[in-house]
């Protein structure tokens, strides 16, 4: 099997060439949704499209299908671009060299063809596909003006609907699920077996917490498209679901099947992510280690190693790769890790540089049109304003994003705003969903502890810490020392779960009374027995749920949703 090279050679080597300045698709980011989705009765003929316009629009997916070149008579050995059409139409994704070929090639082409709407289509998802996986939004930018110029050619209701395909991974990419829902939708409604949309609807669905529309989704697309592809994402929907086991396995074949560099290198990272959530950082190093022997420039890899080289106390060697991940791939949520790394081993100045660092990839973000508001509130929430985060994410949360992390996010930052008890409903409901994520049960462990149920907030903690024991170089100690607080549960079983009241105070004796010979001792009144006081409740295992929604609740927003036509 033949191995990239490219990723042992410098970074830029593997940037997509930039567009001339008189490109037209060079512009500012616009947004998703700078252009309105189809109506979804729009009829169409998708069904009629050429075999090189029925998925170009899914490079997220994997479906980006060949506009032929030269003479396909002779053989000869699959270049990069051949390479990457080839992956992509197997709806696996393609290595950044080979991506990098592909827009090259695509560029050029549509200078001399700016009516070819398939290559548009093409070019805008190669694009897309780029600025993801090399989190450089700048290129969301570039996407959306080359699906403009596809539709501009060929509208999708005529048969391309690659290119709104494109536009949904564009507004996924772009954290905008709302929008790609109904640019998925749409192309779903008109072809239900054009499996290069489910991808994109599967990425929407649960960016919008709809687990039921995901899992749907899911099995669409495994009916539809066997193989790696299939495989990988029906462990991702196991994984969300809480059920390691049926991940692990799906993972695994998954891994076994894989053939090509880049798909092989994803496969093993996601084994690496799940032994990580499992509290199992040598087997996670060990997968991350395999995913870069296998593509150097797997810079996923490398923060997942360096998370799982801080539980295993390499302090060194987790800072060495966290910096070498932040360079090579840098997401905000790794810088966000790197900071708080520095700041549990007391490098303030360095912490503070990367949360400075953070605030400058926000914006950037932000400027191209891209969604970061939940990093954002998880930076605010705990070395920031939880103010702010509570109103980022209350804007999340009406926007239906609705999700996992987006709910147990605001309701730890509502407890860090001094509002638990709003909190506790979010917090609870990301625990609820099944995920096995140590840090919502952290939070949720933490709330509870703050509102006096201690029962519950002992079993959260527990679970946060069995779940993995080292899920945060900040959090866990603090996990630990809030157990410790605790104490150990009383003897007399769940009702005795709280820790046991202060004795009460010693009685004051009564001063003696002297008599003369003279006076006679006053007689002392009768005094009634003492009525024993009731005994108080043992606390309820879950607080009873409120006559009226609070508002802000995940409760109350469903019951405006419903008033509203």
């Amino acid at each position: 099997m033949a191995m990239d090279v490219m990723p042992q050679q410098d970074p830029e080597s593997r940037r997509p060439p930039e567009p001339s300045p008189q490109d037209p698709y060079a512009m500012p980011a616009e947004g998703a949704t700078a252009v309105a989705p189809p109506p979804p009765t729009l009829r169409t003929t998708l069904r009629r499209a050429a075999f090189g316009a029925v998925a170009a629009g899914v490079l997220l997916a994997g479906a980006l299908v060949a506009v032929p070149d030269g003479d396909r008579d002779a053989p000869k050995e699959p270049g990069p671009v051949e390479r990457a059409e080839a992956a992509a139409t197997a709806g696996s994704p393609a290595s950044l060299s080979d991506l990098t070929a592909l827009i090259g090639d695509r560029q050029k082409w549509v200078e001399s063809h700016p009516d070819d709407a398939p290559s548009w289509a093409t070019l805008g998802s190669a694009y897309v596909e780029w600025g993801r996986r090399s989190a450089d939004a700048a290129y969301f930018g570039r996407a959306e003006e080359a699906l403009k110029r596809s539709l501009d050619a060929r509208p999708g209701e005529r048969g391309n609907g690659e290119a709104w395909v494109g536009m949904a991974a564009l507004a996924n990419a772009r954290h905008d699920f709302l929008a790609a829902k109904r640019w998925g939708e749409t192309v779903r409604k008109q072809d239900p077996k054009a499996w290069s949309v489910y991808p994109v609807l599967i990425d929407a669905y649960t960016g919008l917490g709809d687990v039921k529309a995901a899992t749907g989704a899911t099995e669409k697309f495994g009916e539809l498209r066997k193989g790696v592809p299939a495989l990988a994402r029906t462990a991702d929907l196991y994984r969300g679901q809480g059920w390691r086991e049926d991940a692990l396995a799906t993972a695994r074949e998954a891994a076994d099947r894989a053939t090509e560099p880049a798909e092989k290198a994803e496969a093993l990272h996601r084994l690496g992510e799940l032994a990580w959530e499992r509290g199992e950082p040598e087997e996670a190093v060990a997968q991350f280690d395999a995913a870069l022997r296998t593509d150097s420039g797997h810079h996923a890899s490398l923060a997942g190693k360096a998370r799982a080289l801080v539980a295993l106390e390499r302090t060194d060697e987790a800072l060495a790769a966290y910096q070498s991940a932040v360079t090579g791939l840098p997401r905000p949520e790794y810088v966000l890790e790197l900071g708080e790394l520095y700041e549990s081993l007391e490098l303030d100045g360095d912490a503070r540089s990367q949360y400075e660092k953070l605030g400058g990839l926000l914006e950037q973000a932000k400027a191209a049109g891209v969604d970061e508001s939940v990093i954002r509130a998880r930076y605010e929430s705990d070395h920031g304003d939880p103010a702010v985060a509570v109103e980022l994410l209350r804007g999340q949360w009406k926007k239906q994003h609705r999700s996992a992390a987006v709910a147990d996010a605001l309701g730890w930052a509502l407890h860090r705003a001094g509002k638990s008890e709003e909190g506790l409903e979010y917090a609870q409901q990301a625990v609820d969903t099944g995920v096995r994520n140590a840090s919502y049960a952290y939070h949720l462990g933490v709330i509870e502890q703050q509102l006096a149920q201690y029962g519950p907030a002992r079993r959260h903690l527990e679970e946060a810490l069995r779940t993995n024991p080292a899920f945060s170089p900040l959090d866990a100690p603090k996990a630990r020392e809030a157990l410790e607080t605790l104490g150990e549960p009383s003897p007399g079983g769940p009702g005795d779960t709280q820790p046991p009241p202060p004795p009460p105070p010693a009685p004051v004796p009564e001063p003696k009374r002297e008599s003369g010979p003279e006076t006679k001792p006053e007689q002392e009144p009768k005094r009634e027995s003492p009525r024993p006081e009731a005994p108080a409740p043992a606390p309820s295992k879950t607080p009873p749920a409120p006559s009226k929604a609070a508002p802000g609740t995940p409760a109350a927003v469903e019951a405006d949703a419903s008033k509203s036509p």
